[in-house]
């Protein structure tokens, strides 16, 4: 397999399916974070990969793919141990943006996101705690899911923060996100409602870049149109950044907690910008944040009661498009905190969201995102099919 992006840490790796089923003939790629029996992760920083030995077994959902008729080749770059949205990487290189030449892939799922938009297999397993499907994705002009916290097994993965880590998975096209969902997600027996109810978030739109929103905008008399009823509604009284404060400190909080004895004991060397916050990490105490513990259960209510059974809420996946490569950490920064603010949402409220690409800026991907309540992974993901065929049918006649 060729590789003219940079998007693979190992293109030798592979692995046969091992069944047969709805993935029969398709190929997938997996972030450098998933065990595979007889490889040793890298997760993004060469000091993880000389203090780890290979993996005794296969990820559970590695093993459910090929089960499925799928073929796995190549693992895929990450930035280092998942702590960052941007895909530049210190030690291994930033994978190329096939899609914004010169301007990041997102990360931390970088290197798969790349491997979709280069046209390298046909899905990559990435992983999302704050937001390392979705932005790359939304960069690259491709598909994301990040599925309902919990419903997807994610043992045999390296964590970053658990309370938020879910498996993610990313294609060009949403009937193929879909399949892939039907082998990962479980049937529920309430999973036959309609989705009908769409509410764009007036909050989260005013955090886009004045040419971004101009761009999306054009496409919300789709989402109309896919509705029974539209509605514009504010997401937090509070305000966005508020649930930003109370998902970094509780992230921030179990990051220390699962890798800082590991920093500590070999004192790893890390890139500009994931240093720092490391470091950050191990300054929190649990006893003086019970606060933002209560106010994530309060969001989770909130949430589920905005969104019901049959609610869509449309966001912005990120403000704009991918900056440019070589930002000063301070500007990248500044712009994870305005990202953040919109992926914070479903990440405290542990719902899936998919991200659809949708609009251009200045030739430059931008994606719009559709959120649903919990365990409504399968309708979310069925619905997106049928937009697709909406926006398809329309343009035909066009």
């Amino acid at each position: 397999m060729q590789d003219h992006y940079n998007a693979y840490v190992d293109t030798e790796i592979e692995r046969k399916p091992s069944g047969s089923g709805k993935l029969n003939d398709l190929t997938f790629s997996a972030k450098d974070v998933y065990s595979i029996e007889g490889y040793t992760n890298h997760a993004g920083n060469p000091d993880w990969l000389r203090t780890h030995k290979p993996a005794e077994i296969t990820a559970p959902v590695i093993t459910k793919l090929l089960k499925n008729g799928a073929r796995l080749k190549g693992t895929t770059h990450t930035d280092e141990l998942m702590y960052s949205l941007n895909g530049e990487n210190y030690h291994y290189g930033t994978p190329e943006n096939p899609e914004a030449k010169g301007h990041i892939p997102g990360g931390s799922s970088s290197g798969s996101a790349v491997a979709i938009a280069a046209g390298n297999v046909d899905f990559a397993l990435g992983t999302d705690t704050g937001g390392s499907v979705r932005v790359p994705s939304s960069y690259c002009g491709i598909y994301g899911f990040r599925p309902t916290h919990g419903a997807v097994d994610i043992s045999e993965v390296i964590p970053l923060a658990e309370s938020f880590d879910t498996v993610g998975w990313m294609a060009r096209d949403p009937q193929l996100l879909y399949e892939v969902g039907r082998v990962l997600l479980p049937e529920l027996p309430d999973q036959k409602f309609k989705l009908d109810r769409v509410l764009k978030g007036k909050d989260a739109w005013g955090l886009m870049d004045p040419e971004a929103k101009e761009s999306l905008a054009l496409f919300m008399t789709y989402f109309e149109q896919m509705s029974g009823s539209f509605e514009d509604v504010e997401i937090s009284k509070e305000g966005l950044d508020e649930w930003f404060g109370v998902f970094k400190i509780l992230q921030g909080l179990e990051i220390g907690q699962e890798h800082g004895a590991w920093i500590q004991k070999e004192n790893p060397t890390f890139g500009p910008g994931i240093a720092e916050r490391f470091q950050w990490t191990q300054t929190l105490k649990k006893e003086e944040h019970l606060h933002e513990f209560k106010r994530r259960e309060e969001i989770q209510k909130h949430m589920k009661q905005l969104l019901g059974d049959d609610g869509l809420l449309i966001i912005p996946t990120v403000p704009g498009a991918a900056p440019k490569q070589g930002l000063p950490p301070e500007e990248l920064e500044e712009r994870r905190a305005k990202t953040m603010e919109l992926l914070c949402i479903a990440g405290l409220a542990g719902l899936p969201q998919l991200t659809i690409p949708l609009g251009k800026v200045d030739g430059k991907p931008a994606g719009v995102s559709i959120v649903a309540n919990q365990h409504k992974d399968l309708n979310l993901l069925a619905w997106a099919v049928k937009f697709q065929e909406k926006i398809s049918s329309l343009h035909m006649k066009g």
